[in-house]
């Protein structure tokens, strides 16, 4: 009975999990319509105003939550500073990169950095953590590797905001790896000391007279606000999300922010999508797909292992 009890309540934590993943996911999958809607605005005062105002909206939860000590004792740790300090700097050049792309018409390049994303993940867990990766892995970067090159040769240039989207949010998902800090302390922090630059940036283009938000609309002015709101959710979705869904599942729902961000490339914002770059997509889709099969496996395995070894004690 008392088994019964705890497998539906398991049930219905994991489901529940799912539902938070793929909300956070599709949530990120959609912003460039929001990044859209502000396109009158530059994106340096965009980046600007979506770093103080996250600052404000997770300011404002951690008040409701009682979080203001744990934030405070960040500061006794100069390892711990150093590691906030940096993973700021990482998410604020993503963040750049990544609003000024899908203002310039290049959704679908963006989409393609995430796709490469889970693949630079695993190069630093060898490279940097020194983790074990088996064939079929090794085989998923060499097919990863083999659609940028493709994508390259192709048009002659390196698909550089692909690139540096999936260094730079690949370097910060390792930051934070290493990390202690719970996702909410963590970001407060990296908006935290970043915010005085982007307020200072703010107060220049205003003193200059070059600034973009001069006489702008209230509904955009309202959503230049809410870019905070709009940053903060979807990670703390996926905060809660990551705590009761399986990592082999939590795998595959993470293709559905750049699946849904080419669908708009190709569909609503009429990007070009060439016999080339469905070429490049495709084997870089069939190395994730690899790649999440052999971890779903290599998961199973290690849980089989457990469970026999529990069964012998």
């Amino acid at each position: 009975m008392l088994n019964r009890l705890m497998r539906t309540l398991s049930g219905k934590s994991e489901r529940k999990g799912i539902v938070y993943a793929v909300l956070s996911y599709a949530m990120w999958g959609i912003l460039p319509l929001f990044w859209k809607a502000l396109m009158r605005i530059d994106a340096g005062e965009i980046l600007a105003s979506r770093i103080i105002w996250s600052f404000v909206f997770l300011s404002m939860i951690l008040l409701i939550v009682g979080g203001v000590r744990d934030l405070k004792n960040v500061f006794s740790n100069a390892k711990t500073l150093l590691g906030v300090f940096l993973g700021s700097l990482l998410i604020t050049t993503n963040w750049f990169i990544y609003i000024w792309a899908v203002n310039s018409n290049h959704v679908i390049e963006t989409s393609l950095g995430y796709y490469i994303n889970p693949l630079f993940t695993v190069l630093l867990g060898v490279i940097v953590l020194r983790e074990r990766i088996d064939r079929w892995q090794i085989l998923s970067l060499l097919l990863g590797l083999l659609g940028v090159i493709v994508i390259t040769v192709q048009y002659g240039k390196v698909p550089w905001i692909a690139l540096l989207l999936a260094i730079s949010f690949g370097l910060y998902g390792l930051v934070k790896k290493l990390s202690n800090l719970t996702s909410i302390i963590g970001l407060t922090m990296e908006t935290m000391m970043i915010a005085p630059v982007a307020l200072g940036f703010v107060v220049y283009k205003q003193m200059e007279g070059t600034s973009s938000l001069i006489a702008l609309p209230l509904n955009v002015l309202i959503l230049a606000v809410l870019s905070g709101v709009v940053t903060a959710i979807p990670l703390l979705l996926f905060a809660h999300g990551a705590k009761c869904v399986p990592l082999s599942t939590l795998g595959f729902i993470q293709y559905l922010s750049p699946s849904i961000a080419l669908l708009l490339g190709v569909f609503l914002f009429k990007e070009d999508f060439t016999r080339v770059d469905f070429i490049s997509f495709g084997l870089i889709w069939l190395a994730l797909g690899i790649y999440s099969f052999s971890r779903k496996e290599f998961l199973n395995s290690r849980l089989k292992k457990r469970l026999l070894r529990f069964s012998f004690h």
